[in-house]
């Protein structure tokens, strides 16, 4: 099994792919990837703090947003970004006033208001980085939450009226984090319930 899995990564280092060529392996793949700019990346799968915080934070914000017009989804949403030509699959996007389907694939989406990551050792740096630069030519993204899978940490980026990027860090058990654009806020304790770390929460 393992070399089913591995084969096509090897094959994606020879050459450029084209997104309709993308998205008709990704119909039968065992794994996801992203796609960004000709490069197709598999995507690692998730430990168990991952799987505990995504659960958390995703029933805290699905019970918030009930009869409102924003949803929450999961990791199994795919996105796309027209304006960099990224597919990828946030943790946790919201998408308000309804789903626009991307000009290229109907199962791929884009104009999320909020992404959320819960970073991992391996994804993490990519995350902070050319993952949110990436994000930042979403035009309707409002907000970017980054939540640490390791330890107690939570960055809260969101635009200001001047449309700045501005961060809110808690790493504070304690802490509270407030989605600005959704109008309420989730406690720390809350989105690091049944977590385990070296140090007890």
């Amino acid at each position: 099994m393992d070399e089913i899995v591995n084969e096509p990564a090897v094959a994606y280092q020879k050459r450029h792919f084209t997104i309709e060529e993308y998205l008709e392996m990704e119909k039968s793949s065992p794994v996801k990837h992203e796609y960004y700019q000709g490069e197709i990346f598999a995507i690692s799968g998730a430990g168990l703090n991952h799987n505990e915080i995504f659960s958390n934070v995703f029933v805290e914000i699905g019970n918030k947003l009930k009869g409102k017009p924003c949803r929450p989804y999961g990791s199994d949403m795919r996105m796309n970004i027209p304006e960099n030509t990224l597919f990828t699959y946030p943790d946790i996007s919201i998408y308000c006033n309804g789903l626009k389907q991307s000009d290229v694939d109907e199962n791929s989406f884009t104009l999320p208001t909020v992404i959320i990551e819960i970073l991992s050792p391996s994804t993490k740096n990519y995350d902070r980085g050319k993952k949110f630069t990436l994000y930042k030519d979403i035009p309707s993204l409002k907000e970017y939450v980054m939540i640490d899978s390791e330890s107690v940490s939570v960055e809260a980026y969101y635009l200001d009226d001047r449309q700045n990027w501005v961060v809110n860090k808690h790493e504070l058990i304690s802490d509270r984090v407030n989605l600005v654009s959704m109008g309420f806020g989730i406690a720390l304790t809350d989105i690091y319930n049944h977590a385990l770390f070296n140090d007890a929460i």
